[in-house]
């Protein structure tokens, strides 16, 4: 919870930084779903970054917690595969409000108060 509200501020953050770049591609012919893809995609890299960063670590101390037990299991892809796209869908279900929000407002608007 506190991360998405982290996520949230920083998708606010950006969302407003970025109202004058938005409202400028709308008015040369931006579809709402470019303007989507442009805000996610920063999203979905550092996504990626911290994905690319934690599963090597995880899988080495993980490696080494269970190797201390008689019985013990094999780690498989799917334990840090489906975990990392349920965390996605949450990021981007916690970015959509604020990129959705920015991406059908009123162009004239965000140009007229800069």
């Amino acid at each position: 919870m506190v991360s998405c509200l982290g996520l949230f501020g920083l998708a606010s953050f950006t969302t407003v930084q970025r109202t004058k770049e938005i409202g400028i591609r709308k008015v040369l012919g931006a579809s709402v779903t470019g303007i989507l893809k442009l805000l996610y995609k920063e999203f979905v890299v550092l996504l990626l970054v911290a994905f690319f960063i934690t599963v090597p670590l995880a899988w080495l101390s993980m490696y080494a917690w269970l190797k201390n037990y008689a019985f013990r299991i094999d780690m498989q892809w799917t334990f840090f595969l489906l975990p990392f796209f349920v965390i996605a869908a949450v990021a981007l279900v916690t970015v959509s409000f604020q990129s959705i929000k920015a991406a059908i407002a009123n162009p004239v608007m965000s140009l007229r108060t800069e």
